[in-house]
């Protein structure tokens, strides 16, 4: 029992010091992530940093958030160093506890629980304290070790734990290849709780039909092209594609059917063939080199170093805007959808380059259901049915000329948005 007796404040000390450890190893990980992300947004924003002169600033900023990392692994590697000088600590203080009593004995003579303590008995009891309590302080060291290990799985778990935020239900389908029409039925959306950014919008797209949608920044547009892939779901009302609830089927099979070019463009660090070719992989040469042609995208992919095999920068460094543009609408093209999402595609050419798009366009929606969000009149003035959105509603619809005439919120926003286009377009 005296053996044993700083055996329940060495686990104590244990537990203590490897929670506090775990603590601090989960702050630690915190801290590097923060320092990643703040090395990688600087990164990315250089020119912006450089334009407005913030070099000096975000190098501070930097500093602090590195200063921050390192008190933390400071404080976790500090709390793992501790616990081994403290369980020596007590195993000293177990022999202390074993030699006095012992002596004692052996001095007075007494026995104990009727037995004679002899030297030989206190030398023994003296080894076995050591030997007793050299794994317990290994075990106790790597327990703490072991926490580092803890705090980044449980980084790793909770990303893997994250539930998406659209799941297919347990017996969705495969959708049938698309026809093209497309419904909204008092279609309301919320990104935040109690914040809609749709409120009842309805209409229907018939197969073939464009379907320009025009409205001022936040009314809702870029939303509407977001629900019918699924990248979220609705919060009231349906979406229906040829009939079928989009909830009903899975995701997968509608977004290989729904091809989108936004306005943003992203290429990948590959190759042009690559990233013509990412919406289908098993695409021919000779199917690529037809979307990049329909694309007007051949013309200066021949004046690339190696074409077609020319290896993109990150995220098409090397090219201009409307040159990543042009790749991402053959991308779209070779990807061959039913239903097309354009997030005004051609706002970074030139008009001239605009206009051979165009042309590219007027053969590419043939016979395809497709979804402009537009913000130049070239864009719009053939649409099908054009939407009119403000304040997450459609408050007018109807073709262009219909519009005008009844003089409303689009006859305004003509007026004032359009209208310099158009003049600027008949002297070109």
């Amino acid at each position: 029992l005296l053996s044993l007796a700083v055996s329940p404040l060495m686990f104590i000390a244990t537990v203590w010091f490897s929670g506090q450890a775990r603590k601090a190893f989960r702050k630690s990980r915190e801290e590097i992530g923060n320092v990643n992300a703040e090395l990688q947004e600087t990164i990315s924003s250089v020119r912006e940093v450089q334009a407005f002169n913030r070099a000096d600033e975000n190098i501070e900023q930097f500093k602090g958030v590195n200063a921050a990392n390192r008190d933390a692994n400071i404080r976790a590697v500090a709390y793992t160093s501790a616990l081994a000088p403290t369980l020596e600590a007590f195993s000293y203080i177990g022999l202390a506890i074993v030699t006095g009593v012992g002596g004692w004995y052996l001095l007075t003579g007494d026995t104990l629980f009727g037995a004679t303590v002899t030297l030989g008995l206190v030398i023994t009891f003296l080894a076995y304290v050591q030997r007793f309590n050299q794994p317990i302080q290994q075990i106790a060291v790597l327990w703490t070790n072991i926490q580092n290990a803890i705090a980044g799985a449980e980084r790793i778990f909770t990303i893997l734990d994250e539930k998406p935020a659209v799941v297919d239900k347990p017996a969705a389908k495969a959708m049938t290849e698309i026809k093209g029409k497309v419904e909204f039925d008092e279609v309301s959306h919320e990104y935040e709780d109690g914040v809609p950014v749709l409120n009842k919008v309805s209409f229907t797209a018939e197969p073939g039909q464009t379907i320009a949608i025009v409205g001022p920044t936040g009314a809702g547009k870029t939303t509407i092209i977001n629900l019918l892939p699924r990248f979220y779901d609705v919060t009231h009302g349906s979406v229906k594609i040829d009939g079928v609830d989009v909830r009903d089927v899975t995701a997968e099979s509608i977004r290989k059917q729904v091809g989108i070019v936004l306005q943003d463009t992203f290429l990948f660090s590959a190759s042009v063939m690559d990233n013509i070719r990412f919406g289908k992989p098993d695409a021919t040469d000779e199917e690529v080199y037809a979307a990049a042609k329909l694309a007007n995208a051949d013309s200066f992919i021949a004046r690339l170093p190696e074409k077609y095999e020319t290896v993109l920068g990150e995220r098409g460094s090397g090219l201009s805007q409307g040159q990543r543009q042009l790749l991402s609408i053959a991308r779209a093209a070779l990807a061959d959808p039913r239903i097309l999402i354009l997030d005004e595609a051609t706002s970074s050419v030139d008009t001239r380059t605009e206009r051979l798009i165009q042309k590219a366009f007027d053969a590419l929606l043939q016979s395809r259901t497709s979804f402009v969000i537009a913000h130049r009149l070239s864009t719009i003035r053939n649409a099908d049915m054009i939407l009119v959105l403000k304040d997450g509603q459609i408050i007018e619809r109807g073709k262009h000329d219909e519009l005008l005439e009844k003089k409303g919120f689009y006859y305004d926003l003509y007026m004032s948005q359009f209208k310099k286009q158009e003049e600027v377009a008949a002297t070109v």
